[in-house]
């Protein structure tokens, strides 16, 4: 039988029947790396971490060159094979488990784009500070689902099936499916991505029909209706804090 989401965000319309497996995989956002300058070092050290940065540079060249069908899979089976090799993560510590959801699924995402989309027109108006604080909230929603419904597969037989992206050439979006194998069942989930200067990056997701950003673009849009850009703020930075009770 499979196991479902007990996290009601707000009335999730068609969230609430999916099972824990295919909503373990919600997530989409982005870090980007911070690069630090030389300062005073000696000679020998500057040679160790000038190969050091080129050979993390050439690391990094290669993850973006990946092809999105692998973009995925290292991210989803990444995080599962994480969690799961964790004795605290699998004894359900939730702060363990969204650490290795920050570090393990997150970097693969584009959550800046996810956001833009999801807000809609309302982005555009937005000032810098207003689009800033809700990329923070949004993230921080769905880092704690994310973090949440990947708990419930910690004690389950989990297998997961990728194929191959059909990726015409110079094409920036594209669709990869997968499926999720457990003790629920075989769920169908598709990952769309998107192709920029550091690789193929997730940025929406499909689930029994249902892509991630049109589920939420009808949740925004209603609070938007009612208060605005602050309004859909201020709901996020409640939920949250709710939440994190």
């Amino acid at each position: 039988m499979p196991v479902y989401w007990s996290i009601q965000l707000w009335p999730p319309a068609c969230l609430a029947c999916f099972p824990a497996a295919a909503r373990a995989l919600l997530l989409p956002y982005d870090r980007w790396p911070v690069v630090h300058t030389f300062f005073r070092l000696p000679e020998r050290m500057k040679r160790y971490l000038s190969a050091f940065l080129a050979a993390a540079f050439v690391s990094t060249a290669a993850f973006a060159q990946s092809a999105p069908d692998a973009v995925v899979k290292t991210a989803v089976e990444g995080t599962v094979s994480a969690m799961k090799a964790d004795p605290q993560a699998r004894g359900g510590d939730m702060s363990k488990i969204t650490q290795l959801v920050e570090t393990r699924f997150v970097p693969a995402t584009d959550f800046q784009r996810t956001t833009r989309i999801a807000v809609g027109k309302a982005w555009s108006t937005a000032t810098p500070e207003q689009q800033k604080q809700l990329y923070d909230q949004f993230t921080l929603l769905l880092v704690r689902t994310y973090a949440s419904s990947l708990s419930q597969l910690r004690d389950q037989d989990v297998k997961f099936k990728f194929l191959p992206a059909n990726v015409p050439g110079g094409a920036k979006d594209v669709v990869v499916q997968s499926h999720v194998i457990s003790n629920g069942g075989d769920d169908a989930i598709d990952y769309r991505l998107t192709k920029g200067p550091s690789g193929w990056k997730i940025y929406d997701i499909n689930m029994m029909g249902a892509w991630l950003i049109q589920v939420y673009q009808t949740q925004f849009a209603d609070q938007l209706s009612k208060g605005g850009v602050d309004g859909l703020i201020k709901f996020l930075t409640a939920h949250n804090a709710r939440s994190a009770g």
